[in-house]
């Protein structure tokens, strides 16, 4: 029964259960934000090894040092994000599979910056999202898919509405809800908290799970990477309980989508990291 798959708060609030490494899933469609890499290479390297410079954690394949696409020294602030981007490129077999490689990817768009955004404008693309966001947004029926976006999603708007000390509210109407300023001033100051680097991270996934909510209660360790992913597909899940879907491609899109989430929170957490990782997780 389609309701007892969907009961999503009985995780907790424990840390996110993120996936390792090696991710399954593919670059995301927003060319306007980030980098799409080349499909698949040879691998050409036998080890992967990370170093300290001047500028942060540097990436070594071999006894080259990684570039970024511009031909920039790829460097990140912390090692706990080196270890982490240095694994994705030590778990390739002998084909590098780039659209896995979401770390690497989100990296290199902080790097570059192919848009040339400043941080204010990475904030503001963010809240804008409240503007469509999939939780606000409600049907008028059938009673039952009411009933159950009242029931998941009305806990994550009131949580939030708490949590930040603002209002937000729900609609059926298609214009959706009246986003009160004071709302968007509030969520603006919050997200200034971050660094450029953690805000591609959120932008990243408000872009995946369609809702800055959600993505909020996720970063915030609200929420866990499975159950934001199907709060953000819930009235798709509803359809597929009801009338069925295709034998692999549903668990396939949804696999991607835990992926790309689960890689984009992690950035954001690995990214707001200040202090260094005593133990390696790589050896030679």
């Amino acid at each position: 029964m389609w309701r007892s798959c969907l009961r999503l708060r009985d995780g907790g609030r424990r840390l996110l259960n993120l996936p390792p490494a090696g991710l399954t899933a593919s670059v995301p469609r927003a060319p306007a934000r980030a980098y799409a890499p080349p499909t698949e290479r040879k691998r050409f390297y036998q080890n992967v090894s990370i170093t300290q410079g001047e500028g942060g954690f540097e990436i070594n394949l071999d006894h080259r040092k990684l570039k970024t696409p511009q031909a920039k020294l790829f460097t990140v602030p912390s090692e706990a994000l080196a270890i982490a981007v240095a694994t994705e490129w030590d778990s390739q077999q002998d084909t590098i599979k780039f659209y896995t490689m979401h770390l690497t990817t989100l990296c290199n768009t902080s790097l570059d910056n192919p848009t040339q955004r400043n941080k204010d404008q990475l904030i503001r693309a963010a809240v804008k999202f409240l503007d469509t966001d999939t939780i606000c947004y409600r049907v008028e029926e059938p009673e039952t898919l009411v009933e159950l976006q009242k029931n998941e999603w009305d806990p994550i708007i009131e949580w939030a509405e708490e949590r930040y000390g603002i209002e937000i509210g729900s609609s059926t109407s298609i214009m959706g809800p009246s986003i009160p300023a004071k709302t968007r001033e509030v969520l603006i100051s919050h997200l200034a908290s971050y660094n450029a680097w953690a805000l591609q991270g959120i932008e990243f996934v408000v872009t995946q799970l369609k809702s800055m909510l959600l993505t909020l209660g996720l970063v915030d360790r609200h929420l866990m990477v499975e159950q934001a992913v199907l709060l953000s597909r819930l009235e798709e899940e509803y359809q597929i309980q009801k009338w069925g879907n295709v034998e692999w491609a549903h668990d396939y899109e949804l696999q991607e989508l835990r992926a790309r989430t689960a890689a984009g929170a992690l950035f954001v957490h690995l990214c707001s990291e200040s202090t260094t990782v005593k133990h390696k997780l790589l050896q030679d």
